[in-house]
């Protein structure tokens, strides 16, 4: 769908740079989506990957090089790519992984878990959905677990993939947008109440970056 670089908004790598892959296709339909016009695939193109990476490449350093400062893709600190959706586990993502980690980038990715897992990655986002809940082997290569709170029964929801998700994941309760005003201050008095989890934002709304 589309392909850009900026700052990763939400979760653990809250404040990174990094490039975000939306892919097309969703079969989840999450009523307060906020890219509803990734859910039909078929409205957007089909790239050639080698190509699409090429074109990534070119855009950090074009997009560095105005500031002076160009990406080293050699250092140790591997810039982050970020696959996204839709639900971008709807697609085969070895070949996109192998081929982004050949170019030095981090694979990270955000998903719903509904579909079979896929590609080769250093962080796996899970962010379950009641409209189509997560398959278990998802569920449990997940390194952070990011639930959407949209009403109180969200929590205990939650709670239930705590349970279920690896020791050592990273939790996080984030606030629907819209309802960010009112459903904020229950999740930071959830949090105070159950230290285990951590307050999400997505400050690039705030910072008004995509």
């Amino acid at each position: 769908m589309e392909h850009f670089y900026t700052i990763q908004g939400e979760g653990y790598h809250q404040g990174k740079a990094a490039y975000f892959i939306r892919l097309g296709g969703c079969d989840v339909g999450c009523v307060w989506c906020d890219v509803k016009d990734s859910w039909d695939a078929t409205k957007h193109p089909v790239l050639d990957i080698d190509e699409l990476i090429s074109n990534i490449e070119k855009d950090i350093k074009r997009q560095t090089s105005e500031v002076r400062h160009e990406v080293d893709l050699t250092s140790h600190v591997s810039p982050i790519a970020v696959i996204t959706g839709g639900e971008p586990l709807l697609h085969d993502l070895t070949y996109l992984t192998s081929a982004l980690k050949e170019k030095g980038f981090q694979t990270n990715i955000e998903t719903s878990g509904s579909s079979p897992l896929s590609g080769t990655w250093d962080w796996i986002c899970l962010s379950p959905k009641k409209f189509k809940a997560p398959l278990n082997e998802v569920v449990a290569a997940a390194n952070e677990l990011k639930v959407v709170i949209f009403n109180k029964s969200d929590f205990d929801w939650a709670e239930k993939y705590a349970a279920l998700v690896s020791p050592t994941c990273k939790l996080y309760l984030q606030p629907e947008w819209d309802k960010a005003a009112v459903i904020t201050p229950l999740i930071i008095d959830y949090v105070k109440a159950h230290p285990k989890w951590e307050l999400s934002l997505q400050i690039h709304k705030y910072i008004n970056v995509p």
